[in-house]
């Protein structure tokens, strides 16, 4: 057994966004990430920019966080890393914009980031990973025990279909209306080991699985893991990579805030023996599903059938979540939460513009509007 979990000794909280690159007149995404990073590097003298990334296509850039301690505190940190990209990019008239697809790009036009990483990913792979013209958002939350990280991981299953509803940020690929709220989290799941996670007893369960990965050539290394939850062996951090790339950073802190709360709260619960039951395959399954179609308008259901709105659940849980948010000092963000759930997804914001104006370009339009505002409209 080779991999090792390095523990969080705090309720670390770390977040990680992918964006796109548009013109600003036309809304088109643009290969400009190796100019633009480029430049802040040279201007911070160092080899690569520490926050600032490359990624799959050059039409993209990921902004990460340091560890913070708060979700407000992630926000400051990528409000400062955004507001530096958005000075470079505003010089050659271009723009960031959040949202886990763009409306109407085509994938075949993309260019790719120059890295022999990512050439062997898209030779092994192919079709799926060629397709990946998609942003999505990545929390990471610090537990303290190995053991202990299998077991949250396995609890919060339950709750993916929670933040794929109120993430979901992509109704349209290719110029296509897809009835879906968050198509992303369909594209991805293309990929060989992307989707549900799968369950494990303790940590030495899941080493043992990731050795198989390796000895067989099925994956070269841990980070080739995509699932919707998985533990990060290095950060001593539960990984959430459900979500669709949010529109706003005040969405982004929201959803930082309840996976930092619901981590905390399983972490005791499960110490407790309070822990609400773990979700069965099935009923995973079809819930992501629901999330994934419907968004806020989906019903969930439980183990015997019954159907439930996912609001309802939202509301609920937000309550439960009330102490755990005053102890992480995160109650203003916990509290956007409803704001996501009165406003709308911004699955639906998307669709009312396209109704509005029926034009794909007003809603990559709204989409720069509503990043560069950092305003849920």
């Amino acid at each position: 057994m080779g991999l090792e979990f390095n523990p969080s000794p705090r309720r670390s909280l770390g977040v990680e966004i992918e964006l796109g690159i548009v013109d600003r007149q036309t809304g088109q995404l643009v290969p400009a990430s190796n100019e633009i990073i480029g430049a802040l590097t040279d201007r911070h003298q160092e080899v690569e920019h520490p926050k600032a990334k490359h990624e799959l296509f050059l039409s993209t850039i990921e902004i990460i966080t340091g560890v913070n301690l708060t979700a407000a505190q992630a926000r400051d940190d990528l409000a400062a890393t955004v507001s530096e990209v958005s000075d470079e990019l505003d010089k050659h008239g271009l723009a960031l914009i959040g949202g886990g697809v763009h409306p109407f790009a085509d994938p075949k036009t993309l260019v790719r980031s120059p890295s022999e990483r990512y050439d062997q990913l898209v030779n092994r792979i192919r079709w799926p990973a060629e397709r990946l013209q998609i942003h999505g958002t990545h929390f990471h939350v610090g537990v303290g025990d190995a053991d202990k990280v299998i077991h949250i991981m396995n609890h919060l299953t339950g709750f993916l279909p929670h933040f794929i509803a109120l993430s979901a940020s992509s109704p349209f690929w290719e110029s296509e209306e897809t009835g879906l709220a968050s198509v992303r989290s369909k594209i991805f799941e293309a990929m060989p080991t992307a989707g549900l996670p799968s369950l494990f007893a303790d940590w030495e369960h899941y080493a043992a699985f990731i050795d198989a990965m390796i000895a067989s050539s099925s994956i070269h290394t841990v980070r080739e893991i995509w699932w919707d939850l998985r533990p990060h062996a290095l950060y001593g951090t539960l990984e959430f990579r459900m979500c669709d790339s949010l529109a706003t950073l005040r969405e982004t802190a929201a959803l930082a805030a309840l996976a930092q709360c619901l981590v905390d709260y399983l972490d005791q619960a499960i110490d407790d023996r309070t822990a609400p039951a773990e979700t069965i395959g099935w009923v995973v399954r079809e819930n992501k599903w629901r999330a994934a179609r419907y968004g806020l308008d989906a019903e969930l259901i439980d183990q015997t059938g019954a159907a439930r709105a996912i609001k309802d659940d939202i509301r609920d849980w937000l309550s439960r979540l009330q102490p755990t948010a005053t102890k992480l000092n995160c109650v203003a963000e916990l509290a956007d939460i409803n704001t996501i759930l009165s406003v709308g997804g911004s699955y639906a914001r998307q669709r009312a513009v396209l109704d509005e104006s029926g034009s794909l370009s007003d809603v990559v339009q709204s989409l720069m509007n509503e990043f560069s505002q950092d305003v849920i409209q």
